[in-house]
Formats: structure tokens, sequence, C-alpha cells
């Protein structure tokens, strides 16, 4: 693919032409890479099907196993596949050389394009050149938007994590929280780091940070409890991800503490435990929108030039609270398994 008109290259007017509307109301097809196949088959696609060249786009997450957060975004990813024509090819590990190692598959497979996190830039800076050196344009999604200009890549789909922490330490202010624990389940990850970092510049009360291994989920409950018996002046436990916000409930009753958890990201079953109170609120970033915009954005490139945000800025998908107040209407969503 000519890459002669990338946005680092030559500066063109902005033109923001991602049709979202209609995702919600798409069904996603397999991934190519024999993973789980969608809830919903293509062919209860609502909307019309592209009749442009098939395309082969590639999708590399730094999912970790059982994170059922990129479930929603590969459902989002593959919804736009199956709009736009497209092959897709999902892949993922939590290493950063392994996911590197995933791009370069990617790279030798000649795909059209791909789209990656970018949850530990500099690993991955070597690999996303190489892609553009062999004419293949890189979306980065999720992770990496401090990083993705200086990358060189077309254009960024997701949340800035910094802006969603410091509206994530006004909410605990809201709430009258005085000491809370920010628990980080991948060391490292740029993204979580700024989610704490956020809350830290925000929030009027003490904020202590506690890494876990969140591959393992035991052990995530485990730590999280011996840190509330420790400390039982903490009042609100902060979570970086739908799953640890439900094992740090579980870990609240081991411990006896009388402890409030509140969370970034949604799942189905965060969504019943923000109705039954189990959690106060949720930020959600829309990780459905990061996938099918992501994908929908190579489409648009290759096919009308479209570079959204101008390739000159992001295209936010959050940050917005979920709580008590809005969480019915969002829940229809999320069983459907698009929020």
């Amino acid at each position: 693919m000519d890459r002669s008109s990338h946005p680092r290259s030559r500066r063109i007017a902005p033109v923001v032409a991602v049709a979202a509307a209609a995702a919600l109301t798409l069904a996603g097809c397999s991934s190519s890479s024999g993973g789980k196949k969608s809830e919903e088959g293509a062919a209860n696609a609502s909307a019309g099907k592209a009749t442009t060249p098939r395309m082969t786009v590639a999708l590399v997450t730094h999912q970790a196993p059982g994170d059922t957060f990129w479930d929603t975004v590969r459902k989002g990813a593959e919804a736009a596949a199956a709009k736009d024509n497209i092959k897709l090819i999902y892949s993922a590990d939590p290493n950063a050389g392994n996911q590197a190692n995933l791009v370069q598959n990617a790279i030798d497979q000649k795909v059209d394009g791909i789209a990656v996190t970018l949850a530990k830039p500099d690993a991955l800076k070597g690999v996303i050149g190489k892609a553009e050196k062999s004419g293949i344009p890189v979306v980065g999604l999720n992770s990496g938007l401090s990083d993705w200009k200086k990358l060189n890549m077309l254009e960024f789909f997701g949340q800035d994590e910094s802006v969603a922490g410091e509206a994530f330490g006004k909410k605990l202010n809201e709430v009258g929280a005085k000491h809370a624990l920010c628990v980080v389940q991948e060391q490292g990850n740029v993204g979580l780091t700024q989610r704490c970092d956020g809350v830290e510049k925000t929030f009027d009360g003490k904020l202590d940070t506690q890494n876990v291994n969140g591959t393992d989920m035991p052990s995530v409950k485990s730590t999280i409890t011996a840190k509330l018996k420790q400390d039982p002046s903490i009042d609100y436990v902060v979570t970086l991800g739908a799953p640890f916000a439900l094992t740090a409930v579980q870990s609240i009753g081991d411990a006896g503490s009388k402890a409030k958890v509140a969370t970034f990201d949604l799942n189905k079953d965060l969504i019943k435990a923000v109705k039954s109170g189990d959690i106060q609120f949720a930020v959600d970033q829309q990780p459905y929108l990061q996938g099918y915009l992501a994908v929908d954005g190579l489409w648009l490139y290759k096919n009308n030039g479209n570079y959204s945000g101008g390739g000159e800025q992001p295209v936010l998908t959050g940050p917005a609270f979920v709580d008590k107040s809005n969480v019915d209407k969002i829940g229809e969503f999320a069983a459907k398994g698009t929020r």
C-alpha cells in the first residue's frame, strides 16, 4: 500500500469520516486465527456490506488470558470487519516481546493493515517501523495515546488515561473517599500507570498503589486481602479492570473490611455488581468502539484516503461514568457484549 500520503510525511486537512453510529446494529464475523466465534453472526447484520476488494487486517493486542475486556474490543473489530469485507486476524500476548513478534507475523503475512495496542510502546517501536517500511498502515488503539504519533502511526482510537484518572479522582472526592488503594494488574503498562497517576493528581485523600499479578486471580485476591487487613483505614479499592473489581469485592469480604470498590472498565458481571451496590461506579472507555473504529479506520484509509483525527489528533472513546443512575440502560448493551 502506498504510504506517500502518511500524515507524518505530508500534512493534510483533517477528515473524520468514521461511520460508527451503525456499529451496534452489526454482528461480528469470526476471527481467522481460530479463536472463539462472535456471539452474533454476520448474516444478521442490518446494515449493508461493503463491495470493495477484500482486505486482510491484523488486530494485535496485549490481552492476558481470561481478561474479558478484550472480548468486547474484538467483537467491535469483528463487526467492522463484517461490514467492510475484511478478513480479520486476531492475536494477543501480554508479553511485549511476544506481542512484537505477533506484529512481525502480520507483516510477514503481507496484511493490508495492522491495528495494535501500545501498552509498552518501546518494545513495539522497531516492528512498527518495519511495518511502515513494508507499506503497511498501522493504527493504534486502547493503549499508547502518548506515543502513537512518536511511532509514526496513522491514527489512534482510545481513552486519554490521564484524563480518565483525573476524572476518577474527582469522583472519589464526591463520594467522600479518604484513603484509596489503586490496584495495578500489570506492572510497567503505561496506560495503567497513567490511570493511577491521574487519580492521585485530583484525589484529595491518600492514595496507595498495589501491584498484583493479573494473570493469577487467586494471587490478586490474596494480595488485596492482605493489604486491607494490614491497613483498615482504606475505604476505597480502585481497580483498573472489571475482573479485578469483582475479585476485590471478594477480598473485602475475606478481610472483614468496610471498603468500597470502584473501577475502570465494564463487563456483564460488573453491570450486575453496580446494580447490586457491590461496585459503586465504573469508568467506561467503550472498548467495542475502539475495536470497531480501528478496523473501520484502516478500511477508510485504504478505500478513501481518510485519516480519523486528520492524522494529528486521537479519536477519544472515553471516559464515561456508569453508576446506578444509568446502569440499567448501559446494561442492555452489556448483555449483548458490546459495552
